[in-house]
Formats: structure tokens, C-alpha cells, sequence
């Protein structure tokens, strides 16, 4: 399944499962933004710890805000369970971004 297949399973995912088009542009752009992270990797090539790697990226490097990375793990997690069936165990290693106090 080449990269430009990939996107298109998972918009008619999320077409499917959900009624906004933000959602949809959003979780791609997550996923885009993952594959770039790891040099264009496939993500049927990785898994836990390269999703946390790159969720310990935005919470470090760009300080992203804790919304903002949930967001990221949510559509990663759509990906990897809806668009390519495969389990992954809760991640424990990931970094959290700080929420504000």
C-alpha cells in the first residue's frame, strides 16, 4: 500500500465513521506529519515506539500544547486500528506536553 493509497484509505475511514470534514483534514495532516517525521517510512513499517517518538517530538521540541498531542495520538491510533487492523498496546513511553496550570 504505497503513501498516496494510505491517505486515501483513510479518508474514506474517516468518511465513514465521521461527519466532519475538519476531522478528516486534521487526522491526515497528523499522519502526513508523522511519515515526514520518519523520513517517509510506511507506517505499516513502524509502530509504538515511533509513534512515541514523534509524540515525544511535539511535546519537547515544538511544545505543543497537551490538546494538540492528543489530537496527534488520536489520529495516529485511527490509523494504525481502523485503516491498517492492527492492535497496538497502550503507550507508555510517550511524553506528555504540559498542560497549563
Amino acid at each position: 500500500m504505497e503513501k498516496k493509497r494510505l491517505l486515501v484509505s483513510m479518508r474514506d475511514e474517516i468518511r465513514y465513521r465521521y461527519d466532519t470534514l475538519r476531522t478528516e483534514q486534521t487526522y491526515i495532516q497528523w499522519v502526513r506529519s508523522f511519515i515526514l517525521f520518519h523520513k517517509k517510512r510506511h507506517p505499516v513499517e513502524m509502530g509504538e515506539n515511533e509513534i512515541s517518538l514523534f509524540l515525544t517530538h511535539l511535546a519537547v521540541e515544538r511544545k505543543v500544547a497537551a490538546s494538540t498531542q492528543n489530537q496527534a495520538l488520536s489520529a495516529l491510533l485511527f490509523l494504525y486500528k481502523h485503516v491498517l487492523k492492527l492492535n497496538l498496546e497502550w503507550l507508555d513511553n510517550v511524553v506528555s506536553a504540559k498542560r497549563p496550570e
